[in-house]
């Protein structure tokens, strides 16, 4: 933009050609432009730039009684607040003439300094002397005001466009913890980590990343708590990005991740605000999208999949007995379609014999071998999944369920799968819903295993797994084991894996995490009432 800015600057002025269309490409000299203090030129180069779109707005004026002084405007309709516009900035332009005149009378140069401490009442005002920064803050929804005689402009922070309200979260229900997520806005997003931690230390830092969405980014982080090489990491990566736009966070994560042809996530995501707080005490860092309701999180390792916010709003056992529920329904959704098939095509000894009898009879007449017939209910399976989340809310859910009923009770009678098949699949659908997070890389490794088995038996399913795990062990994010705490192995870190201690007994941040403030919380504070309550009783 700035090339483009000079160039055509360049042409107002030398009155040439348009031959000027073929030096944009060849133009090196990045320096800024300045405005030139000639209202006239400065205004007509930004109409050259923004093009005639109806949407933006220059209103033009005089804001002084005695020696006209020629100001104008400029914002985009639409994202900006039209009460601050009005209240705050035209109202203050147009009704404080003689107090403009008096300053302009006695420092013209200055004028809109006056007009910046004295004049206008809005919060955060800054002076711009650069065409292309004033332009970027016009098009960001900020609005700003160009004077007669000024090399500087005021970029005022008035955006007020349409948002969307604060709703509950749609895709990690809450069942006791609080109910607010995310939205497309960024500064409420940042204003919702704010009421979660009141930290001073609680950091911001501002990026633009998009050569033509010039979409903001924030990467929070606790300060004291994140460690100070995560953090430049982060920044390094997000400096590294040069594309056209950026319009959701789903852009950034492909952009930082480690492990690029991993199936597996290393960049971690949430909508809820309280996750993203919890994640960040414990000293990671999360990066915010602005137009986009999800939060990342980083550094992400693998059993963060299965810890769901409501285990630490749960007294420990129960969440602990959940999230190994987790874990297990995780490996059912998985292995379940292959290791049926490598039974039933290899290794039939090793079902139990009424079990046999009953598998073999439920398989008579079937026209294909197990391998082909699990291979097409997977991707059957797929297929309603993937109608039932595309398709209207109101249909979606009726979609998957009846379609998934009627379908495969049509299959059976035809005689084209087995009952089995059929409930083999409907088992592997309800457990691959266990685990969100990981759902996408499960419906991958599912017909992954399920091919194997129908080549090899258990043994092309043990290949497979070891082949992830050695990937896995392999795997790091933002240079933390993807592992961790169990490789390389840390017994504090165990503390809050498949098995979730209490709250009371998790004194230090995660190890692996290397946060410069190690401890979460004062040492032996298990709740001993009944002790104080016997002291009592005794003195007595």
């Amino acid at each position: 933009m700035i090339t483009l800015v000079r160039l055509l600057k360049k042409k107002l002025r030398s009155g040439r050609g348009s031959k000027h269309n073929e030096q944009v490409k060849s133009d090196q000299d990045h320096s800024p432009v300045n405005l030139s203090g000639k209202l006239e030129d400065d205004l007509e180069i930004i109409r050259a730039v923004l093009g005639p779109s109806n949407d933006v707005v220059i209103r033009e004026m005089k804001i002084s009684s005695g020696p006209k002084v020629d100001a104008a405007v400029i914002f985009i309709d639409g994202l900006v607040d039209r009460d601050l516009l009005s209240d705050d900035i035209l109202k203050p332009l147009m009704f404080n003439l003689q107090l403009i005149r008096d300053k302009a009378e006695e420092n013209h140069s200055g004028l809109l300094d006056f007009v910046k401490s004295s004049v206008l009442t809005v919060g955060q005002i800054v002076a711009v002397n650069d065409i292309d920064r004033i332009i970027s803050g016009v098009m960001s929804g900020n609005a700003a005001i160009l004077a007669e005689g000024a090399t500087q402009a005021l970029v005022i922070d008035i955006k007020g466009w349409e948002t969307r309200s604060i709703e509950s979260p749609t895709n990690e229900i809450s069942i006791r913890g609080p109910r607010d997520s995310f939205t497309e806005t960024l500064r409420i997003n940042t204003a919702l980590l704010r009421r979660k931690i009141r930290d001073p230390h609680l950091t911001f830092e501002h990026i633009q990343i998009g050569q033509r969405s010039e979409t903001d980014v924030v990467v929070a982080y606790i300060k004291g708590i994140t460690a100070d090489n995560i953090i430049e990491e982060i920044k390094q990566r997000l400096q590294q990005i040069d594309t056209d736009a950026i319009l959701d966070a789903g852009y950034i994560e492909q952009f930082i991740e480690d492990g690029p042809t991993s199936f597996f996530p290393t960049v971690g995501n949430s909508e809820r605000p309280d996750v993203v707080a919890a994640r960040m005490l414990e000293g990671r860092a999360a990066i915010l999208v602005d137009g986009s309701p999800m939060a990342l999180t980083v550094p992400f390792i693998f059993i963060e999949a299965f810890q769901n916010p409501d285990d630490y709003y749960a007294r420990p056992f129960f969440a602990s007995l959940v999230r190994l529920i987790r874990f297990f329904g995780f490996m059912l959704s998985i292995y379940l379609p292959g290791v049926f098939v490598a039974f039933k095509a290899f290794n039939q000894e090793l079902f139990p014999t009424p079990l046999l009898v009953t598998v073999a009879a439920a398989r008579d007449g079937l026209p294909f071998p197990v391998a082909i017939e699990a291979l097409l209910m997977l991707i059957l399976f797929e297929i309603l999944r993937e109608a039932g989340l595309r398709m209207p809310r109101s249909l979606g859910q009726a979609v998957s369920i009846v379609g998934a009923l009627v379908i495969g009770q049509a299959a059976v009678s035809a005689g084209l799968v087995g009952a089995p098949m059929v409930i083999v699949l409907a088992g592997t659908a309800i457990a691959s819903f266990l685990v969100v997070p990981l759902a996408d890389l499960g419906a991958l490794y599912r017909l992954l295993m399920t091919i194997a088995a129908g080549f090899l038996g258990l043994f092309g399913i043990v290949i497979i797994s070891l082949e992830i795990l050695s990937h896995l062990a392999a795997l790091r994010s933002l240079g933390v084991p993807y592992l961790s705490p169990a490789i390389p192995l840390n017994y504090a870190g165990l503390k809050d894996t498949l098995i979730r201690v209490p709250l009371w007994a998790m004194d230090y941040r995660p190890v692996f995490l290397d946060p410069v403030d190690k401890r979460r919380q004062a040492p032996d504070q298990m709740p001993r009432a009944w002790k104080s309550k016997h002291k009592k009783r005794k003195s007595q």
